[in-house]
């Protein structure tokens, strides 16, 4: 088993070229704000085909400081922040209550480029977190209606009960809330742009906060 997992790493590519442009990145004709230059990013990802573009890695410590890393959505990002959505009961909800800070990465492979943010994470008001859900789909209500994530489940059978019931009731009130349904931000001390390059060659620009709220530049090496 273990040959064949080896077999399998080794045949791998890594940013094929037959489905992978990596276009050069001159960090000098970066924009002053980290957000401009993500939003430029992000549209070219989706225009390159990236089957979601929005799914980001989101690492968190709990109270015992060890890490811990999901995949979720990004529901925006604006001079608020980088936002996203969980139930504040959940692990990720327990871990943010306990250590407010986050890191996220997002990984879009057809650019071969990555961002990675980190700073502090708030929760939204209520009403911004109900307005967010209300836009999304009608099995997106279910799931947070559903609830109970990350608690011991006791059978598939369970589960399959209470999802019926959720999307029933979704389904006839769209505009219900989810209580314990959570909108964070995580407002970004650094942002750090990563475009790959196939002599390995890679772009690593980073942004830091200043102390006024304004941003520096810099490179990193790769």
């Amino acid at each position: 088993m273990g040959d064949d997992l080896d077999s399998l790493l080794r045949a791998a590519r890594v940013w094929d070229p037959e489905v992978t442009e990596l276009p050069p990145f001159d960090p000098e004709t970066a924009p002053g704000d980290p957000l401009e230059l993500f939003t430029g990013w992000f549209a070219e990802a989706v225009a390159a085909g990236e089957r979601e573009p929005h799914t980001v890695s989101l690492a968190t410590s709990g109270a015992d400081g060890l890490p811990d890393v999901r995949i979720v959505m990004l529901h925006g990002a604006d001079a608020d922040g980088f936002s996203f959505a969980t139930h504040s009961g959940s692990r990720k909800g327990t871990q943010l209550a306990a250590r407010p800070y986050a890191a996220l990465v997002l990984y879009w492979p057809l650019r071969g480029r990555q961002v990675r943010v980190r700073g502090p994470v708030t929760a939204a008001p209520p009403e911004e977190a109900a307005a967010d859900l209300r836009v999304r789909s009608t099995g997106a209500l279910a799931a947070a209606l559903t609830g109970r994530q990350s608690r011991p489940l006791g059978s598939a059978g369970e589960l399959a009960e209470a999802s019926a019931a959720a999307w029933e009731r979704a389904a006839r009130e769209p505009d219900t809330r989810a209580p314990t349904w959570t909108l964070y931000r995580l407002r970004p001390d650094e942002v750090e742009f990563f475009q790959g390059d196939a002599r390995r060659r890679h772009v690593r620009l980073v942004y830091r906060r200043t102390e006024d709220g304004g941003w520096e530049q810099g490179l990193l090496w790769p």
